[in-house]
């Protein structure tokens, strides 16, 4: 029998089988594999480079492994960009890398996800869910910070993650979806609307309702992979969707990346 648990938007699918994070709120989203859908072959850059950017579908934790996964787990790119040093970089969620018993998954090798991606009305079913095993591994975990802990009494963290990409594979782009990404910002006044661009559900919308500690707030839908989407204000990218209506603010981000050095530091947009 299968049992619904709800808390802030949380759903947790209990059933027999592997368990199933598929909420605004989730950690992240396992789902065992059947028949995929069609794949969707990647866009390339003029030099025949798989292009990547904010709302890139990712996968990763495959298991056995990418060639035939019966389990997987699929979020979304917040943004790809440089960093101080000149290497190509994406985010995502922190949430993303952290197992069950609350390691980080630094080292973890990413895919881009093949599967077609979402709309609100038609969420991409997570059961299609491919790794892009023609572009191979694009990249890297090198940095994982404190989750959100929202729905826990840990430490509070603004919940981001550090890619580093492999430019022999990728190349950035400014547009994914509905969405282009031409600077980063400060969230705005509360009531003015904001567009997330996810994996998942695509191109939904809410207005800034205010803010929740160290996170600001709104009414944009998220589901399950869309984990890491951007959420963009004409054109800039203002903050990361976590879940339950909440994201960090990109500035308070690259701030913390900025202080900590390393991969990633110095983050800026790549186009």
């Amino acid at each position: 029998m299968l049992r619904f648990v709800r808390a802030l938007g949380l759903v947790l699918l209990l059933a027999g089988g592997p368990l199933l994070v598929s909420p605004p709120a989730s950690a992240h989203t396992a789902a065992p594999v059947k028949s995929p859908a069609p794949a969707k072959a990647p866009d390339r850059s003029a030099d025949g480079l798989t292009q990547i950017g904010g709302g890139t579908g990712i996968i990763f934790r495959m298991s056995p492994g990418p060639e035939d996964p019966q389990a997987l787990y699929v979020c979304t790119l917040t943004a790809v960009g440089r960093d101080a040093a000149g290497r190509l970089v994406g985010l995502t969620n922190a949430h993303c890398f952290i197992d069950d018993q609350g390691r980080k998954l630094v080292g973890e090798k990413v895919y881009r996800d093949s599967s077609p991606a979402g709309t609100a009305a038609a969420p991409a079913p997570l059961t299609e869910s491919r790794p892009d095993l023609t572009t191979g591994v694009i990249g890297t975990v090198t940095y994982v910070s404190t989750p959100n802990n929202l729905l826990n009494l840990g430490p509070k963290g603004l919940d981001y993650a550090v890619i580093e990409l492999d430019e022999s594979r990728v190349a950035p782009t400014d547009t994914v979806g509905e969405t282009t990404i031409r600077t980063i910002g400060a969230p705005p006044a509360n009531g003015v609307r904001m567009c997330k661009q996810g994996h998942r559900t695509g191109l939904t919308c809410g207005i800034k309702l205010g803010t929740h500690g160290i996170w600001f707030t709104h009414l944009i839908w998220t589901n399950g992979g869309d984990s890491g989407s951007p959420v963009v204000v004409d054109g800039a990218l203002v903050g990361n969707a976590w879940g339950a209506q909440h994201s960090s603010a990109m500035q308070d981000i690259i701030a913390e990346l900025n202080a900590a050095g390393g991969v990633g530091a110095g983050f800026h947009l790549a186009f």
